[in-house]
């Protein structure tokens, strides 16, 4: 029912209200009809020239990446780099559906932060896990509405080489986090473009593998 109806619809007259109705209709001022169109362009999502208004978009930068322990070690005698001996540290959190979802830990970058620290912050702030980054893995972006704003994400990924702290999901955006074999890495993570940066740690790692071993770097324990 139009705004127009709901002001006439009274129900019927003797003698029949239809023509009345329509009677009514004919006599209203027309700034009162001017007034209508302009409500149903506001409720369509138009301004008052009939134009559709445009929705507010926003930049958003994030960074973060994958803890790394165990790099060093993987390599043996002869120089070949065993990944089931690497591991990485992931979040996990649960979707509306009640489905636990496994991805690389980040955050939003401060003002006047470099995007290194902000992914050494956030992996601390969200794992417990203390990273120092040496390589980086790739930038992804992808875009989302919240609250009205249409907003365009980026997401700088670093690899992080494992300094200490424990484990822990003291983060309240953090339902759960673990350690999980890069050999396992791929099949873990929840979302695509993840997925594609797991693909290029586990052709990095190798190389990364004997350079660490080479410096006489070692996993802290």
């Amino acid at each position: 029912m139009t705004n127009q109806e709901q002001g006439s619809a009274q129900g019927p007259s003797k003698g029949g209200g239809r023509s009345r109705n329509r009677r009514r209709r004919r006599r209203r001022p027309d700034n009162r009809t001017r007034r209508t169109n302009q409500q149903r362009r506001q409720q369509r999502g138009g301004n008052n020239h009939g134009t559709s208004t445009v929705m507010e978009t926003r930049d958003e930068t994030s960074a973060g990446g994958l803890v790394i322990s165990g790099l060093a070690e993987c390599v043996d005698g002869s120089g070949k780099a065993d990944l089931s001996r690497v591991y990485v540290a992931l979040i996990g959190r649960l979707d509306r559906r009640g489905r636990l979802l496994w991805s690389m830990p980040k955050g939003h970058v401060e003002n006047g932060e470099a995007k290194e620290v902000t992914a050494e912050r956030e992996v601390w702030e969200e794992t417990g896990i203390s990273g120092e980054v040496f390589a980086d893995l790739g930038v992804i972006d992808y875009w989302f509405v919240s609250d009205g704003v249409r907003i365009h994400k980026t997401v700088h990924h670093h690899l992080l080489r494992f300094v200490d702290g424990i484990m822990n999901d003291e983060d309240p955006e953090v339902t759960e986090v673990s350690w999980i074999p890069v050999s396992e890495l791929i099949e873990h993570l929840a979302y695509a473009d993840e997925r594609k940066l797991a693909r290029i740690a586990h052709d990095l790692l190798p190389d990364l593998a004997r350079k660490e071993a080479d410096a006489g770097k070692a996993t802290p324990r």
